[in-house]
């Protein structure tokens, strides 16, 4: 390679990276349904290559709160918040510790009906076997997926939740199927390898080890949707709550084990988000 190639494909990269660093969007917290409020991070609108993008949704029938919170859910305290934004800032700093990324501190709320999701290659969201996703969104989903991006789906457990799921990501690819990942597969050993499937409970159900154990909730399963060549478009984490492990990672009363895998396996999700 010329020195005039190399200095040509360098400032290409700088400017895709200054195009992504143009269009993030400005920082905004909103009351959740476990913090209302949360101090805040002395960077809050860094211009970085990664920001926390965590996906805001409407209830579905079975959302856990009804009841509780019933307002607007485009305006926080619903369930989309659950965990947030302690588990998202907690990753976020394990993140910059455990690799080369240069990561914001604050997670960043998408809304997928306002077109937001496109500036960011990972997309995350919690509780999806109780949230009540629309086929618009749905279409917008597709899209983001199609063009490259990432989703990681969490925090679901059983029968009903599974099924609840399975019918959004319907509306997301009718045609694709959700498969168990298997123990070769590149995002299990793209930074840490990991060998183990390790059973992620919720801080609320540790002592059980699992939530609705008895419909199904026990036995963790890593699962996926992939585009045409082969690459994981959406990971599953069904029957493990990965958010409650970065939100307590910093509890001595959390198990270490199931807080380093949770990192650990968030560290490979968003690098191979990056480089696949």
């Amino acid at each position: 390679m010329s020195a005039r190639q190399g200095w040509l494909i360098a400032a290409a990269s700088m400017l895709c990276i200054g195009t992504l660093w143009a269009f993030q969007k400005p920082f905004r917290q909103y009351p959740g349904v476990e913090y209302m409020r949360f101090n805040v991070p002395p960077d809050p609108n860094e211009k970085t290559e990664f920001a926390f993008a965590r996906l805001m949704f409407p209830p579905g029938w079975n959302d856990g709160y009804r009841g509780r919170f019933d307002g607007d859910w485009r305006q926080g305290l619903s369930l989309w918040t659950q965990d947030y934004p302690r588990a998202d800032r907690h990753f976020s700093e394990a993140l910059k510790r455990l690799s080369r990324v240069h990561v914001r501190s604050t997670e960043q709320p998408i809304n997928l009906d306002e077109d937001e999701e496109f500036d960011f290659p990972w997309l995350y969201a919690v509780q999806v076997g109780e949230w009540g996703l629309t086929p618009k969104q749905g279409k917008e989903m597709r899209e983001f997926l199609l063009r490259g991006g990432f989703f990681m789906a969490d925090d679901f457990h059983g029968s009903v939740e599974k099924k609840v799921f399975e019918d959004a990501m319907k509306l997301v690819f009718p045609d694709r199927p959700i498969v168990e990942m298997p123990d070769a597969e590149a995002i299990f050993h793209t930074v840490y390898d990991l060998g183990e499937r390790v059973q992620v409970a919720g801080e609320a159900h540790l002592r059980e080890g699992c939530k609705n154990c008895f419909d199904g909730g026990r036995g963790a399963h890593w699962q996926g949707i992939y585009d045409d060549k082969g690459r994981v478009m959406i990971a599953i984490s069904y029957n493990s709550d990965i958010g409650d492990a970065w939100e307590y990672a910093d509890d001595p009363w959390y198990p270490e084990k199931q807080a380093g895998f949770a990192m650990r396996l968030g560290v490979n999700y968003v690098v191979y988000s990056m480089t696949h």
